[in-house]
């Protein structure tokens, strides 16, 4: 979909939109005046419509020999978050109407500044985004008609402005493809290929495939990989756009791109789904790409391990111990704790290669977290309360929230093994806490660490704010923030 900047709406338009804030209604409709004002001033009346953020009421005017569509569009009380919503609100109301273009007059609204409209018109961009692949009988009126949102404003032409925004928009539906994709078509030497366009952006790439692996001694991950046919890689993603020679910011995902839970047989109802459990891995490919194309200046690396963990002849059992390349041995209890043999041995080759200062891992972790925090906060772990701080504050930003949860030795005893120096799994309380207190014990002293498990965010099984159901591409925009928020001078 194509947006686009101008000083004031095409005479030509037929489908115009009205950006209107609560309280806003009637000086609208004013400045309108008759007909157009009356109608919409009407129309609102039907629709109890008062301005709140993602609302939408429409009617027709007839103009000469034209019929025109009028909607006025919700952005509440104004802030980023509303105006990205009635962008998105606007979007998901025409998007398969028929209508080929809106026209959105910010110029009647009110004084707006640039950045509500570019946050406007980032809800738009954000909403546009489905995955109609593997669709071959898609009725025609279902078929998306949107091709371009013109918005008119004092501001005029900002599209310098919008390119930045557009990298990041661009990010966030790599994720949501990645994450929406069908398992025996994402996996992990097929997640591998769709990232190598970021090498036209400037992004190095380095890959591991299982050989390379195992003479690093990374037998954690490998034991998850050892029961799936698809070999096993772990992808890196350098961007370097901060000082020469300067320690990167790593993030870390867990890319699991299909989780059956090995031996430890997860129940057969809703395992489809177990798809998009390399949400954190996907998170961190997008997030690069949304980095790299809008030229950070800062340090990035971003890195995946990528396995598919099924339960045949060969698969890591129950009752196993895995050496992991730090050294430290594992109990393996339950195979279906995967996530957290592949992000250790990740972290560990991470500390190796790059030698961070910072580190951030995604995953979708654990079926606790949702119990917790159901779908409208991530959970955070961290070790230093100042990183803890700047990502909550970049989730606020983001509009990609984040909760902090408690890391302490009191739940290390949870974990320790008679057998070996730890188990993968503790008892049923604290199940996300002893996850994030395992990944831990792989991190560097001096090295500022958190683990983020967004097991209730990376898919929706309802629409939100600017996604609509299915993969919400959580963490890029969070991701981002975070970098442009605390590295970037």
């Amino acid at each position: 979909m194509d947006i686009q900047f101008v000083a004031q709406i095409d005479a030509s338009a037929d489908v115009v939109a009205f950006p209107v804030r609560k309280g806003g209604l009637a000086a609208l409709v004013q400045a309108l005046g008759d007909p157009h004002g009356a109608l919409l001033g009407g129309a609102a009346a039907q629709a109890r419509f008062e301005g709140a953020a993602g609302s939408v009421a429409e009617t027709a005017a007839v103009d000469g020999s034209r019929v025109l569509r009028l909607l006025l569009v919700g952005i509440g009380e104004g802030d980023v978050h509303d105006l990205e919503r009635g962008g998105a609100a606007l979007v998901a109301r025409l998007q398969t109407s028929g209508a080929a273009a809106v026209h959105v007059d910010f110029a009647s609204a009110g004084a707006s500044d640039a950045d509500d409209v570019l946050a406007f018109a980032m809800g738009a961009r954000l909403r546009n985004w489905r995955l109609d692949t593997y669709r071959t009988r898609l009725a025609d009126k279902a078929k998306p008609s949107l091709k371009s949102v013109t918005i008119a404003s004092a501001h005029g032409d900002l599209a310098d402005r919008w390119a930045e925004n557009e990298a990041i928009a661009d990010g966030v539906a790599l994720t949501q493809t990645l994450v929406a994709e069908p398992p025996n078509i994402l996996y992990p030497e097929s997640f591998v290929e769709r990232c190598r366009h970021l090498a036209d952006l400037g992004v190095e790439l380095e890959i591991l495939d299982e050989q390379q692996m195992k003479a690093l001694g990374m037998g954690a991950l490998l034991g998850v990989a050892q029961g799936s046919t698809r070999p096993p890689r772990l992808l890196a993603m350098r961007w370097n756009g901060g000082k020469a020679g300067e320690a990167p910011v790593v993030f870390i995902g867990k890319g699991v791109t299909f989780d059956t839970g090995g031996i430890s047989l997860k129940p057969g109802a809703g395992m489809d789904m177990m798809k998009w459990d390399m949400g954190g891995a996907g998170a961190v490919a997008g997030a690069i790409k949304a980095i790299a194309g809008r030229k950070a200046k800062a340090n990035v690396v971003g890195i995946v391990g990528l396995v598919e963990n099924m339960p045949d002849g060969n698969a890591m059992r129950p009752g196993d111990i895995v050496t992991t390349m730090s050294g430290q041995t594992v109990e393996v209890l339950n195979t279906d704790a995967e996530g957290r043999l592949v992000l250790c041995d990740a972290i560990s080759w991470a500390q190796k290669s790059y030698d961070p200062k910072v580190i951030v891992d995604l995953a979708t972790l654990t079926g606790a977290m949702v119990i917790s925090l159901g779908h409208e906060f991530a959970g955070m772990f961290a070790n230093e309360d100042g990183l803890a701080a700047d990502l909550l504050a970049a989730g606020e930003t983001s509009n990609n929230k984040l909760w902090r949860f408690p890391l302490s030795p009191a739940y290390d005893k949870l974990i320790d093994s008679p057998i070996a120096d730890m188990k993968n799994i503790g008892p049923r309380e604290a199940g996300s806490i002893t996850a994030a207190q395992f990944l831990k014990r792989f991190v560097n002293d001096g090295v500022a660490w958190a683990h983020l498990d967004i097991a209730g965010m990376a898919w929706a099984d309802k629409d939100g704010p600017v996604y609509a159901k299915g993969a919400t591409g959580y963490g890029v925009r969070l991701l981002d923030r975070f970098i442009a928020e605390n590295f970037e001078g």
